[in-house]
């Protein structure tokens, strides 16, 4: 660093007049590297800000200090302020931008619904659909109905092949008086499926099926209801000797029981208790057990063959198992026909 030859006549006057401080003549000082004591200020100040030294400062400083004019702190200097005993990096401040105030036109952004699980928290606009009602049942009906109700009839005409027996009628066949009339129940369905019938009839056949397959109908209860589980056990076995007496008088070749049920009640009427698990089987039962026997008749009665329910609400069996216990009676009434030479009548 070259040297620099600074004149140091007399010291610097102060600006506000008070007298000039006594200089000390035994103090020798460095001109050309305190620069008039400026280099030693920066350091001592440095140090203490550091907090590297606590000592006080030399008379040399005191004096220089003094000589200075003083000044309002500006942003420089109070960006070298030391925050938590550390020296801080000065930055030049930057000026402010003035803030600009934007406005948004209200038909900038669409106004938005929110959904929630609550609809009561979601206006609701003039244009929203009603809610539907909630669903109401059909009441059940007050009036119960008797046999007089019914519109079915049987048909049992002497020397049929087959009769069948259900257990009642239900409320659509005894308003319109055709046999197994709900489109759910598999009746019309069985007898095309097990050869019985050469098609499959509409429940409006019903009063035709004698002179076409010598085949017949009636129920073991008359009264009708919505199912079969609306009968009580009394009103089954009255039924019992009504049927005995409707096949000794007709004399069919065989009897169809329509359902487990109705085979209950006939066993509960002839043996007086319930039928055991082991006991019952589904097809053709013992020869001592024909319908229609009665004492002093030459006639050894009707065998009876247990068929199982062709109601769309009983689900206990499929459909290809019903099929399999219409098919072995199916097959009997087939040979039977052929054997006797029946003929269908003309309609």
């Amino acid at each position: 660093m070259p040297s620099v030859n600074i004149p140091y006549d007399e010291p610097p006057q102060r600006c506000d007049g008070a007298p000039d401080p006594p200089v000390a003549e035994d103090i020798s000082v460095d001109r050309i590297t305190s620069f008039h004591g400026k280099l030693n200020r920066f350091l001592l100040t440095n140090s203490s800000a550091a907090g590297t030294t606590n000592r006080p400062a030399s008379p040399l400083k005191r004096d220089l200090d003094a000589l200075e004019p003083k000044r309002e702190a500006t942003t420089t200097d109070l960006d070298r302020v030391p925050l938590h005993g550390r020296q801080t990096r000065s930055t030049t401040a930057s000026p402010k931008r003035p803030k600009v105030e934007r406005t948004v036109p209200t038909t900038a952004r669409p106004t938005t619904i929110t959904r929630s699980r609550s609809s009561s928290s979601i206006p609701q606009s003039p244009t929203a659909l009603p809610q539907k009602s909630p669903r109401r049942r059909k009441p059940p009906p007050t009036h119960t109905p008797t046999a007089a109700d019914s519109l079915l009839r049987d048909t049992i005409p002497a020397n049929l092949t087959l009769l069948f027996v259900g257990v009642n009628p239900g409320i659509r066949t005894g308003t319109t008086g055709f046999a197994y009339a709900h489109p759910s129940n598999l009746y019309w369905k069985l007898l095309h499926s097990s050869g019985i019938t050469s098609i499959r009839h509409p429940p409006s056949d019903t009063y035709k099926l004698p002179a076409l397959y010598n085949v017949g109908n009636t129920n073991i209860v008359e009264r009708p209801s919505r199912d079969a589980s609306m009968l009580s056990k009394a009103e089954m076995d009255a039924g019992v000797p009504v049927l005995e007496a409707k096949v000794a008088a007709q004399r069919p070749e065989a009897v169809c029981l329509v359902g487990k049920g109705i085979w209950e009640a006939v066993w509960r009427v002839r043996h007086g208790r319930a039928i055991r698990k082991e006991e019952f089987r589904y097809g053709w039962q013992d020869e001592a057990e024909n319908m229609g026997c009665t004492d002093g008749s030459d006639w050894a009665g009707a065998p009876v063959f247990v068929a199982t329910t062709t109601s769309g609400l009983a689900a206990g069996m499929s459909i290809p198992e019903k099929e399999a216990v219409w098919a072995e009676l199916g097959a009997w009434v087939v040979k039977r026909r052929t054997e006797t030479g029946f003929v269908a009548s003309e309609i």
